[in-house]
C-alpha cells in the first residue's frame, strides 16, 4: 500500500493552486536548542494553510461530470478555505457547512474565495451530519478533510518537498495531527524513501485522539476536546489515516497551550509572521522533545501548517508564551502591614524585572501582594521562593495554577475601609531596572501605599497605578515630590471607575 501512496503523491496535482512553500532555517531557536531546527512554511500557501493540497488534488482527480456537479464540505475554517478556492479554480461550485458558532471572519474568507456557506448546528459534527445529508439531496460530491487518499496525497506533496529541500541526514520530523491527514500523506512518502527519519506526531494533551488510538491499538473516540487549538480540534481520527499512523509514525508527543503559545512567540522571533496555535503545534514539540531526549547538532524539521489567527486571541497568546517558556513566575506573597516591608520586598528581587504587581491594603497586621517576575528558568523561580521565605515573607507559588492565570491575576484589588486619605495616581516611566526602587525611595516614608499595580505592557514606558495615604495637611509635601520624581502623572483621584470599584 505504501508503494500506492508513493505513486498518488508523485501524481497529485497541487500546484495549479498551492505552492512549494520554503523550508526556512530558524536562527534563533536553532542557537537555543543547539539543533539546526527548519521549518516547513505552509503558513505561506495562498489560503495561509495546508489544507488546500489535498482538497484540491481531490477535486482535481474527480470525473469531469461529478466535478461539474459540484462539491461539498464540512469544517470551521482552513479547510473550508482550500475547498472554496480549489473549487473556483476549477471551474465548480462548492457549498461549505459551517457551524453557526463559526466566527464571522471564516464565514467571509470561504465567501470571498467563491464558496456558498450554510450555516448548521452547534458543533462540527453537527454541520458534518448535515453536510453528509446535503450531499445526497443535492448529489454533490463530498471533499473530506482528512479521511480520503486523494486527500493524504495532496498533504503528502509536503513531504516530497521537504527531502527535495533538504538532502542532508534528517533526524525528526514533527507534524501537527488532527485527524490525521497530514501526518498520514507526508509520513507515507517520507519512510518508503527513508525509513531511519523519525515521523513525530504532535497533538495538544486536550485533543490526543491520534494518540489514545494508537496506544489503544483501535480509533478512540473523545467525549470532548480542547478547543484552543481549533484546527487540530478533532474527537476521532480517519480509519485510512490512523492506518497509515499505526504503520510510520514513531511516537506521539502531547503538548499544553502555554507550550503552543511559546511556540508561536517563537515563530515569531524567528519569521516575523504568526501561527494559529495548530500551525505551532510542531515547533511546541519539536522544542520538547529536545528537552526530553538532550539532542544537540541533529537536523529537525517542524511543520508549520497554519497561520489563521484570529487576532483577538494574540494578547492571550502573548500572556501564556512566558509561562510556556518558564520566563515568568507568578507568587502570592504576604508582608507585614508596616512601614518599608513594600521596599524589603522590592531590594530581594534585585535584578529580575517585573511583569506585574498588585497590593491592596487588607488589614492592619499584614498584606498580601500578587507579583509576576521574568525569570530565566524554573529553578529560578524557585530560588526566588526560597529567599522570599527566607526573609519571613511567606510565599505562595502560583505559577502552573491556571485558575490564577486565567482569571485571579486580573480579580486582585477591591474595596479596603482602611484605606483613608487615599490618593489615586498614575505614573510613567521608563521601562528599566531600578525605575520602581527611584519611586519607593523618593517616596516620604511616612506615607503609606494603600493601593499598588504595576503590569508590563511590553513598551518602552512602563505605567503603575498607586493609591497613597496622605493626611490633608501635606498635600504640599505631596506635590513637591510630585515635582522632583520626573515621571509623569496623573490624578486619578476623582475617576468614577475608581470611585465604584474601589474607592
Amino acid at each position: 500500500m505504501s508503494s500506492d501512496y508513493l505513486e498518488r503523491i508523485l501524481k497529485a496535482r497541487v500546484y495549479d493552486v498551492a505552492q512549494e512553500t520554503p523550508l526556512d532555517y530558524a536562527q534563533n531557536l536553532s542557537r537555543r536548542l543547539n539543533n539546526r531546527v527548519y521549518l516547513k512554511r505552509e503558513d505561506m500557501q495562498p489560503v495561509f494553510s495546508f489544507k488546500l493540497r489535498g482538497a484540491y488534488n481531490k477535486m482535481a482527480q474527480l470525473p469531469p461530470d461529478l466535478l461539474k456537479q459540484g462539491v461539498i464540505a464540512a469544517s470551521a475554517g482552513n479547510h473550508a478555505q482550500g475547498v472554496a478556492l480549489g473549487a473556483s479554480k476549477l471551474g465548480t461550485q462548492a457549498l461549505i457547512v459551517m457551524p453557526v458558532t463559526t466566527p464571522q471572519v471564516k464565514v467571509d474568507a470561504v465567501k470571498a474565495r467563491g464558496g456558498v456557506v450554510v450555516l448548521h448546528g452547534d458543533t462540527y459534527d453537527d454541520a458534518y451530519a448535515y453536510a453528509r445529508q446535503l450531499e445526497q439531496e443535492k448529489g454533490l460530491t463530498f471533499i473530506h478533510p482528512f479521511n480520503d487518499p486523494d486527500v493524504i496525497a495532496g498533504q503528502g506533496t509536503i513531504g516530497m518537498e521537504i527531502l527535495r529541500q533538504y538532502q542532508q541526514p534528517i533526524h525528526a520530523i514533527f507534524v501537527a495531527i488532527g485527524g490525521g491527514g497530514l501526518m498520514a500523506g507526508i509520513a507515507a512518502y517520507v519512510k518508503r524513501l527513508y525509513p531511519e527519519i523519525k515521523m513525530i506526531g504532535v497533538e495538544p494533551v486536550d485533543a490526543d485522539a491520534m494518540a489514545q488510538s494508537l496506544k489503544a491499538g483501535q480509533r478512540v473516540k473523545l467525549a470532548q476536546v480542547g478547543l484552543f487549538a481549533d484546527g487540530v480540534a478533532v474527537r476521532e481520527v480517519g480509519d485510512e489515516t490512523f492506518r497509515l499512523c499505526q504503520q510510520y509514525v514513531d511516537e506521539m508527543i502531547l503538548v499544553d497551550t502555554d507550550n503552543i503559545c511559546a511556540a508561536i512567540k517563537d515563530v515569531f522571533e524567528d519569521t516575523r509572521s504568526i501561527l494559529e496555535p495548530a500551525g505551532a503545534l510542531a515547533i511546541a514539540g519539536l522544542k520538547a522533545y529536545v528537552e526530553r531526549e538532550g539532542c544537540q547538532g541533529e537536523s529537525l524539521i517542524a511543520v508549520a501548517c497554519g497561520a489563521n489567527m484570529n487576532f483577538d486571541r494574540l494578547r492571550f497568546v502573548a500572556e501564556r508564551a512566558e509561562y510556556g517558556e518558564h520566563r515568568e513566575a507568578i507568587f502570592a506573597v504576604t508582608i507585614p502591614e508596616q512601614r518599608g516591608s513594600l521596599r524589603q520586598f522590592c531590594e530581594l528581587l534585585g535584578k529580575h524585572n517585573l511583569t506585574e504587581f498588585s497590593y491592596r491594603i487588607a488589614s492592619r497586621e499584614e498584606a498580601h501582594i500578587f507579583v509576576g517576575i521574568q525569570i530565566q528558568n524554573r529553578g529560578d523561580a524557585t530560588h526566588l521562593a526560597a529567599i522570599f521565605e527566607g526573609h519571613g515573607f511567606k510565599t505562595l507559588d502560583l505559577t502552573d495554577d491556571e485558575l490564577t492565570k486565567l482569571h485571579l491575576r486580573h480579580m486582585v484589588g477591591g474595596r479596603s475601609s482602611l484605606a483613608d486619605h487615599e490618593l489615586l495616581y498614575r505614573f510613567e516611566f521608563p521601562e528599566r531596572p531600578g525605575a520602581l526602587m527611584k519611586f519607593l525611595k523618593c517616596m516620604n516614608p511616612a506615607w503609606n501605599i494603600s493601593l499598588f499595580h504595576y503590569r508590563n505592557h511590553g513598551a518602552d514606558y512602563g505605567r503603575i497605578v498607586v493609591g497613597m495615604q496622605v493626611p490633608p495637611e501635606e498635600m504640599a509635601d505631596w506635590q513637591t515630590f510630585l515635582d522632583n520624581l520626573g515621571y509623569r502623572y496623573w490624578d486619578e483621584s476623582h475617576n468614577p471607575a475608581y470611585q465604584l470599584f474601589l474607592g
